[in-house]
C-alpha cells in the first residue's frame, strides 16, 4: 500500500432523537422526564419560533441537509459518528439522568441516508431507556446493517473494533470507548450477563496501557487505528491536562488518530508525531435550536471532519473542514462571516497548528510534519 492515502469523515454527535424524531415520519412518544420540558415536540416549536416553520413530516435526508452532498463529492472511505442516542420503543426513563434520548426505530433511514461504516455508542445517550433499550438499539442498527463500535452485550462484544476494509489491501479499525468524565455512569459498562458500553473510568496511565493492549491484539502492519473517545465537559475550550495525556498515550503506542465528542461546540485540535487528535469535535445533529445560555460558543455552527492519512503508516497528511449551521434542524452552509469566525476561534486555541480559511469556504489544517525514527514501529 506504499504511497497510498485513506480519507476518513468523522463527525461529533449525532442526535436523532428528541425534538429531530418528532419531526420525522415516524415519532415516538414524545414523552420527556426533564425538569423543565416534558414534551419532545416543545424543542421543535423552539426551533420554528427562532428559524421559522419546519415541513414535518420531514425527509430522512432532512436533518443532513448540505452534509450529504459534501459526502458525496468528497467521497471518504470510511464514515465514523457517533451516534448519541437510543434508537428503542423499549424499556424505561433511566433513573438519576436529566436528559433521555430516544428515537423510533423506523426512523431510521435518517441515519442510513448517511450511510455510515460505523456507529459509535459508546457515549452518555446509548442506555437512557436502560438495557433493554441497548438491545432494541443494537438489533435495530445490526437490522439495518449499521455496524456498531463501543456497546455490546457482553464486554467482549462493547470492546471489539469495527474492522472496515480499504482499497488497497488495507484495514480501519475503530475502537470506542466512553469516559466517565463524558457522563458516561459506571454502572454502564458491559459484564459478562449484561449488555453496555466501553467504559474508561478514569483517564490514566493504566487505563490508556490497557487500551493499547487492546488495541495492539488487533492491529496488523498497514492498519490505521482509531481510537473513539466520549469524553470531557459540554462547554468551554479548556481541555484537560489528563486527557490530552491520555490522548498521546495512545499516539505513543500505534494509534494513528484520537477521536473525540462530548462538547456541544468543537475544541482543540492537536497534531502530535504526525497524527490527529480531536479533542471535541462538537455536536452535529440535535435539537438544541434556540436553546439559551451559551451563545459566546456559538454551538449553532458545525464542523465536518475530512482526514487524509498515510494508509500504511497512519500519518497524517490532510485534513478539511466543512462549516455547517443548523436551522430548522437542517445543516445548510455556513456564512461567510461565520466560517471566518470558527478559523479564528479553531486557530486561536489549537496549539502549534493553523487553520486556514480556503476559497472552497472549507477550512484546512496546516501543521508542520516531520518524520521521526521513533515511529518506524506504528
Amino acid at each position: 500500500m506504499g504511497g497510498s492515502a485513506v480519507t476518513l469523515f468523522l463527525c461529533g454527535d449525532v442526535m436523532l432523537g428528541r425534538g429531530v424524531d418528532q419531526i420525522l415520519a415516524h415519532p415516538g412518544s414524545p414523552e420527556l422526564r426533564e425538569d423543565y420540558v416534558r414534551d419532545a415536540r416543545d424543542y421543535v416549536r423552539l426551533a420554528e419560533s427562532v428559524s421559522g416553520p419546519i415541513p414535518a413530516p420531514v425527509d430522512p435526508s432532512w436533518p443532513w441537509g448540505e452534509s450529504l452532498r459534501w459526502l458525496e463529492e468528497s467521497a471518504p472511505d470510511v464514515r465514523i459518528m457517533n451516534l448519541e442516542t437510543s434508537v428503542t420503543r423499549r424499556g424505561s426513563f433511566a433513573p438519576d439522568k436529566a436528559i433521555h434520548y430516544r428515537m423510533h426505530p423506523d426512523n431510521l433511514p435518517a441515519l442510513t441516508v448517511a450511510r455510515p461504516d460505523v456507529c459509535v455508542l459508546a457515549n452518555n445517550h446509548v442506555l437512557d431507556f436502560g438495557r433493554p433499550g441497548l438491545e432494541e438499539t443494537l438489533d435495530s442498527l445490526a437490522s439495518a446493517g449499521l455496524r456498531t463500535a463501543g456497546a455490546g452485550r457482553t464486554p467482549e462484544e462493547a470492546c471489539a473494533p469495527v474492522v472496515v476494509p480499504v482499497a488497497g489491501g488495507g484495514r480501519v479499525l475503530v475502537f470506542a470507548l466512553g469516559a466517565w468524565s463524558g457522563g458516561v455512569p459506571r454502572a454502564w459498562a458491559a459484564t459478562p450477563s449484561a449488555a453496555g458500553v466501553a467504559h474508561l473510568p478514569e483517564l490514566s496511565a493504566d487505563t490508556a496501557a490497557a487500551v493499547v493492549r487492546h488495541v495492539r491484539r488487533a492491529k496488523r502492519p498497514g492498519d490505521v487505528a482509531v481510537v473513539s473517545v466520549h469524553w470531557g465537559s459540554n462547554w468551554g475550550y479548556r481541555v484537560p491536562c489528563d486527557q490530552i495525556r491520555f490522548a498521546r498515550a495512545l499516539v505513543d503506542a500505534g494509534v494513528d488518530l484520537v477521536h473525540g465528542h462530548s462538547s456541544h461546540h468543537p475544541r482543540r485540535l492537536e497534531v502530535y508525531r504526525d497524527r490527529l487528535i480531536l479533542h471535541g469535535c462538537g455536536d452535529f445533529i440535535d435539537d438544541y435550536e434556540g436553546i439559551s445560555g451559551y451563545e459566546e460558543y456559538r454551538d449553532d455552527l458545525r464542523i465536518g471532519y475530512l482526514v487524509t492519512m498515510a494508509a500504511d503508516t497512519g500519518r497524517l497528511t490532510g485534513l478539511r473542514m466543512l462549516p455547517l449551521r443548523a436551522r430548522r434542524m437542517r445543516l445548510e452552509p455556513a456564512p461567510p462571516e461565520d466560517r471566518a469566525w470558527l478559523r479564528t476561534v479553531l486557530d486561536r486555541i489549537s496549539e502549534g497548528v493553523h487553520v486556514t480559511l480556503d476559497a472552497d469556504g472549507t477550512l484546512s489544517l496546516v501543521h508542520p510534519v516531520t518524520a521521526r525514527p521513533a515511529e518506524a514501529g506504528h
